[in-house]
């Protein structure tokens, strides 16, 4: 088809020469002096166009000669950058292979061949990178001074160029990476505390800062962390249920005295107040300190939506309720028998209730209620233990010694 289009190309030109200079009555005249030259119009415009053509083709070839000494440097930088790319390339492949010794003498390469052309040193972004590639297989051969000044020279430059500016914010995340690995919290949050805001709401930088709270001991900043990354989707739904627990659980066992495990409650986050595991850890917290009261107000709004929780979440319930039960009202038993009579088989329930009427030293009701919990299999030794125990109390408290005596034995068999 090509070949086509080409002699229709080459027919279209001969009509139109032989249409136009098939005649030849042109006529061109030179004079010069006393001198007259005249050729046909053809023959002129023949010439013209050689000399035309000659006259490009002289130029092209000046050209190329007086810039045969740029193009040779061009193409040496060339080279050289090639060659700088492929020890750089081959750096980061020795690197995911485990070959860290390696990596970091083909970073210094690369390096070091773009120190030795200048007309390379103003690519910022791959020094900052072969910097990077280099600290990065130090710290994992565990040199730690050489791998900080790889680290400072890449952040130094970073900083001074922006274009680049995203190498210094991976540069100061693998600081914050480093630090933790050298259990160095502290520096870590520091450099963490540097980035901007933008780069610092990142799900790994969350969850580098979560590791470094974690690590400094912080369990409400950790708890910040985790919720945010939550939020971000950084981990499974069970996973951030878990993990946020965990770090609830941590702050409040934090609490050297009720005021202070109070102020850490109202710290918490909404959501945190209104999981069942943490209120009954509180509250349990709040009872070792002297302060069942508040414990068992946190607890109240559970209570009164007992029917719209789980059985673990009842289980955990009752259990912080019996840790606070110690002074527990009488405003407490209509409430407790409700749920009682909503869940009558629910052993965690019997439980809470049948201390609370103890508590309340309703001997008939709550021997009953101790009784089911005892009997339960489904129930932790120990408040099975504890049950018996209370029994065994209440059977002295009416002067049933060999009741009492069977409770002990009974007792003291579980587990």
């Amino acid at each position: 088809m090509r070949a086509v289009i080409w002699f229709t190309l080459l027919f279209v030109a001969a009509v139109v020469a032989a249409t136009t200079l098939g005649a030849n009555d042109g006529l061109v005249s030179f004079y010069w002096g006393g001198w007259r030259m005249d050729v046909s119009l053809n023959l002129f415009l023949l010439a013209l166009v050689a000399t035309c053509f000659a006259l490009v083709t002289v130029i092209q070839t000046v050209s190329t000669l007086i810039g045969l000494p740029r193009r040779a440097l061009q193409w040496r930088v060339a080279r050289r950058d090639k060659s700088a790319q492929a020890w750089l390339r081959d750096a980061l492949a020795q690197y995911f292979g485990g070959r860290y010794s390696r990596a970091h003498r083909s970073a210094q390469r690369a390096l070091e061949i773009q120190a030795d052309t200048p007309e390379l040193a103003q690519d910022n972004e791959f020094t900052v990178l072969g910097h990077l590639l280099a600290a990065g297989s130090l710290h994992r051969l565990q040199d730690r001074a050489p791998r900080d000044e790889q680290l400072r020279l890449a952040l130094d430059i970073s900083h001074r160029s922006s274009a680049a500016r995203s190498a210094e914010e991976g540069a100061r995340l693998l600081a914050a990476e480093w630090a933790l690995d050298d259990r160095d919290a502290t520096r870590a949050l520091e450099l963490l505390a540097e980035l901007p805001p933008g780069v610092g709401r990142r799900t790994q930088a969350l969850r580098l800062k979560l590791q470094a709270a974690r690590l400094a001991q912080q369990p409400m900043e950790a708890l910040k962390t985790a919720r945010l990354l939550a939020k971000h989707q950084g981990f499974s739904k069970v996973a951030a249920v878990g993990l946020l627990r965990s770090l609830a659980f941590e702050a409040i066992e934090e609490g050297r005295d009720a005021d202070q495990v109070r102020r850490i409650w109202e710290q918490f986050d909404s959501a945190d107040r209104r999981d069942a595991f943490v209120a009954a850890r509180a509250a349990s917290r709040m009872a070792q300190l002297g302060a069942p009261d508040a414990g068992r107000l946190w607890l109240r709004p559970f209570w009164d939506a007992i029917d719209e929780t789980t059985g673990e979440d009842r289980e955990v319930l009752a259990h912080g309720l019996v840790a606070c039960i110690a002074g527990i009202g009488a405003d407490w038993l209509p409430r407790l028998e409700a749920a009682w009579q909503a869940h009558p088989r629910d052993g965690a329930i019997a439980f809470a209730a049948g201390c609370a009427l103890a508590e309340r030293q309703l001997w008939g009701k709550a021997r009953l209620a101790l009784q089911q919990a005892a009997d339960d299999a489904t129930l932790p030794t120990s408040s099975r233990r504890r049950a018996w125990r209370q029994l065994a109390q209440i059977a002295r408290e009416e002067g049933d010694a060999p009741r009492a005596a069977e409770c002990f034995a009974a007792a003291s068999h579980i587990g």
